[in-house]
């Protein structure tokens, strides 16, 4: 504790946090069954060794199982969360020159899902305990173009869906739940993404589940669910001939092999989410007196809270030192962390510089013009956000309390130490 590592120091964390994606000889399995199969597509028309006799494919157990699990009536996979998004929005009839509300501090697909469809993303600012979308902001960013809103359960925190869902029933607008990250979390006892009109999730990398790439629509109406599979199937209706197409879609199936891993992933997951719940509620209370450190709200609602993500919040001036110096410092100490996003969502160029228009895409019909660049005087708190949150894995979670304990431990002496960094700069 005398000497911080980034100055010659011990580490406070000496041996490796586990490694994502976790799998063993079950994920093995499945994929060397498909393999052998020969059934590596999840369309129909390729699960036939005899005329008339079709064989369940991974992909459509693993809907049924995901969507179980999540109490929803239907689960559509797909080729990746913003496919998913699409998908979702597209069958919602949300088209060109509709605006939907999103939250600027996100990834990118919250926001280019809409412009993909040709309608228009409006940010609206987050809660500063949260970091999710602010219910108390969302009525000024509603006009007579707005027909949906897209609330993101950030870090898999859920968002206060009570009063989301309230406004957009007052305004007739469909909520489409961003859950990538809150793969089994829950408000009020029931489970994200089956809460809004829709819910979609993504099993990229990084992601509590993992296949490498994947998405899923979770919905409770069976229009809906209809429409998403037409259009993630090149405009098919189930029931009628293969070679007819009923509407302009995509092709989006996953494919057997992320199926099967998904199928053993959802085996996985009430284990690693109450892990990282009782490790990241754990955290919350080991730092809630370290000067300097925020960790963020759990509300009242919070039934599950997958944290995707454990984020705190740093006070420089309190807690004295920079992020970059504390970001650095924490790193040495054998701590996985990063700064998460280094702006919100419209200060990318693509929205700076109106990229999207110069692509062909019909952001704005006659009459509708919009500015991105005002959106920093409207979205403060993302803004700050941007400059003072501290991330750490979810894969750090699945360890011990003694390996979470660390976390504090290197934090505690980085606070003790920070004047070396004055020291280190004479």
């Amino acid at each position: 504790m005398n000497h911080l590592a980034l100055f010659g120091g011990i580490p406070t964390r000496q041996k490796p946090y586990p490694a994502w994606p976790v799998f063993d000889d079950n994920e093995e399995r499945a994929l060397l069954e498909v393999l052998h199969s020969g059934r590596w597509w999840s369309g129909t028309q390729a699960y036939h060794d005899r005329p008339g006799v079709e064989h369940a494919s991974r992909a459509a157990e693993f809907e049924a199982q995901f969507a179980a699990y999540h109490g929803a009536r239907f689960g559509l996979a797909c080729a990746t969360g913003t496919a998913a998004l699409e998908l979702a929005l597209k069958a919602a009839g949300i088209g060109p020159g509709d605006e939907v509300i999103v939250p600027p501090y996100t990834f990118l697909a919250t926001a280019s899902a809409p412009l993909l469809i040709g309608a228009v993303p409006v940010f609206c600012d987050i809660d500063p305990r949260t970091l999710n979308l602010d219910p108390a902001r969302i009525e000024e960013a509603i006009t007579p173009r707005t027909r949906a809103i897209i609330p993101v359960h950030f870090a898999g925190l859920a968002a206060d869906l009570d009063r989301i869902l309230e406004i957009a029933q007052r305004h007739g607008l469909f909520v489409l739940e961003d859950a990538a990250h809150a793969h089994g979390a829950s408000s009020r006892g029931r489970r994200l993404g089956t809460i809004g009109g829709a819910g979609i999730f993504s099993f990229q990398a990084s992601k509590n589940m993992t296949a490498g790439e994947g998405g899923l629509v979770l919905t409770n109406d069976p229009e809906l669910a209809e429409l998403c599979n037409s259009y993630l199937w090149a405009g098919r209706k189930l029931g009628r001939p293969w070679y007819e197409h009923y509407r302009l879609g995509w092709n989006y199936r996953i494919t057997e092999f992320q199926a099967a891993l998904l199928i053993e992933q959802l085996r996985r997951l009430p284990e690693q989410t109450a892990t990282r719940m009782r490790n990241g509620l754990r955290l919350n209370a080991q730092l809630a007196d370290v000067p300097g450190i925020r960790t963020l709200n759990v509300p009242e609602w919070v039934t599950e809270h997958s944290f995707h993500l454990y984020i705190l919040r740093l006070n420089e001036e309190e807690f004295g030192l920079g992020r970059a110096e504390f970001l650095a410092a924490l790193g040495r100490e054998g701590i996985p962390c990063s700064g998460g996003y280094s702006s919100p969502l419209y200060r990318n160029p693509m929205f700076v510089e109106n990229a999207f228009n110069a692509n062909g895409l019909p952001l704005t019909p006659p009459g509708h013009t919009i500015d991105y660049t005002r959106d920093p005087e409207r979205c403060p708190v993302a803004e700050q956000a941007c400059k003072d949150t501290v991330w750490i894995e979810h894969r750090v979670l699945l360890g011990e309390p003694e390996d979470v304990d660390d976390i504090v431990l290197a934090i505690r002496k980085i606070h003790a130490c920070r004047k070396e960094f004055r020291q280190a700069a004479v």
